[in-house]
């Protein structure tokens, strides 16, 4: 372990933006654009951004529809997401504490 899990380390996931989605979506079923807008303290352009990088990657699902004749954008991380995400988190795991 150690720094054998630095090149497991995930640059799509690794940004500070893209890393707080992943963390918010991993404890929800799914949420709206305003509301990781709001969660997250960003700006419509940047958090658009990192999504599209996050979708190509196809680690989220993004949907587009109208409620009340308002749009609405809801985020879901897909099981692609959830995998990606979990060795994120163990390679992450093996710098920290990998000596072993």
């Amino acid at each position: 372990m150690g720094l054998a899990d630095f090149g497991r380390i995930d640059e799509v996931i690794h940004g500070r933006m893209r890393l707080g989605i992943m963390v918010y979506l991993a404890d929800v079923d799914a949420a709206d654009f305003t509301e990781l807008k709001t969660v997250l303290e960003a700006t419509q352009g940047n958090l658009s951004v990192h999504l599209k990088k996050l979708e190509e990657a196809g680690y989220v699902a993004i949907t587009k529809s109208f409620v009340n004749n308002k749009p609405l954008t809801r985020i879901v991380l897909t099981d692609e997401g959830r995998t990606a995400f979990a060795a994120y988190l163990e390679a992450l795991g093996g710098l920290i504490g990998g000596k072993g």
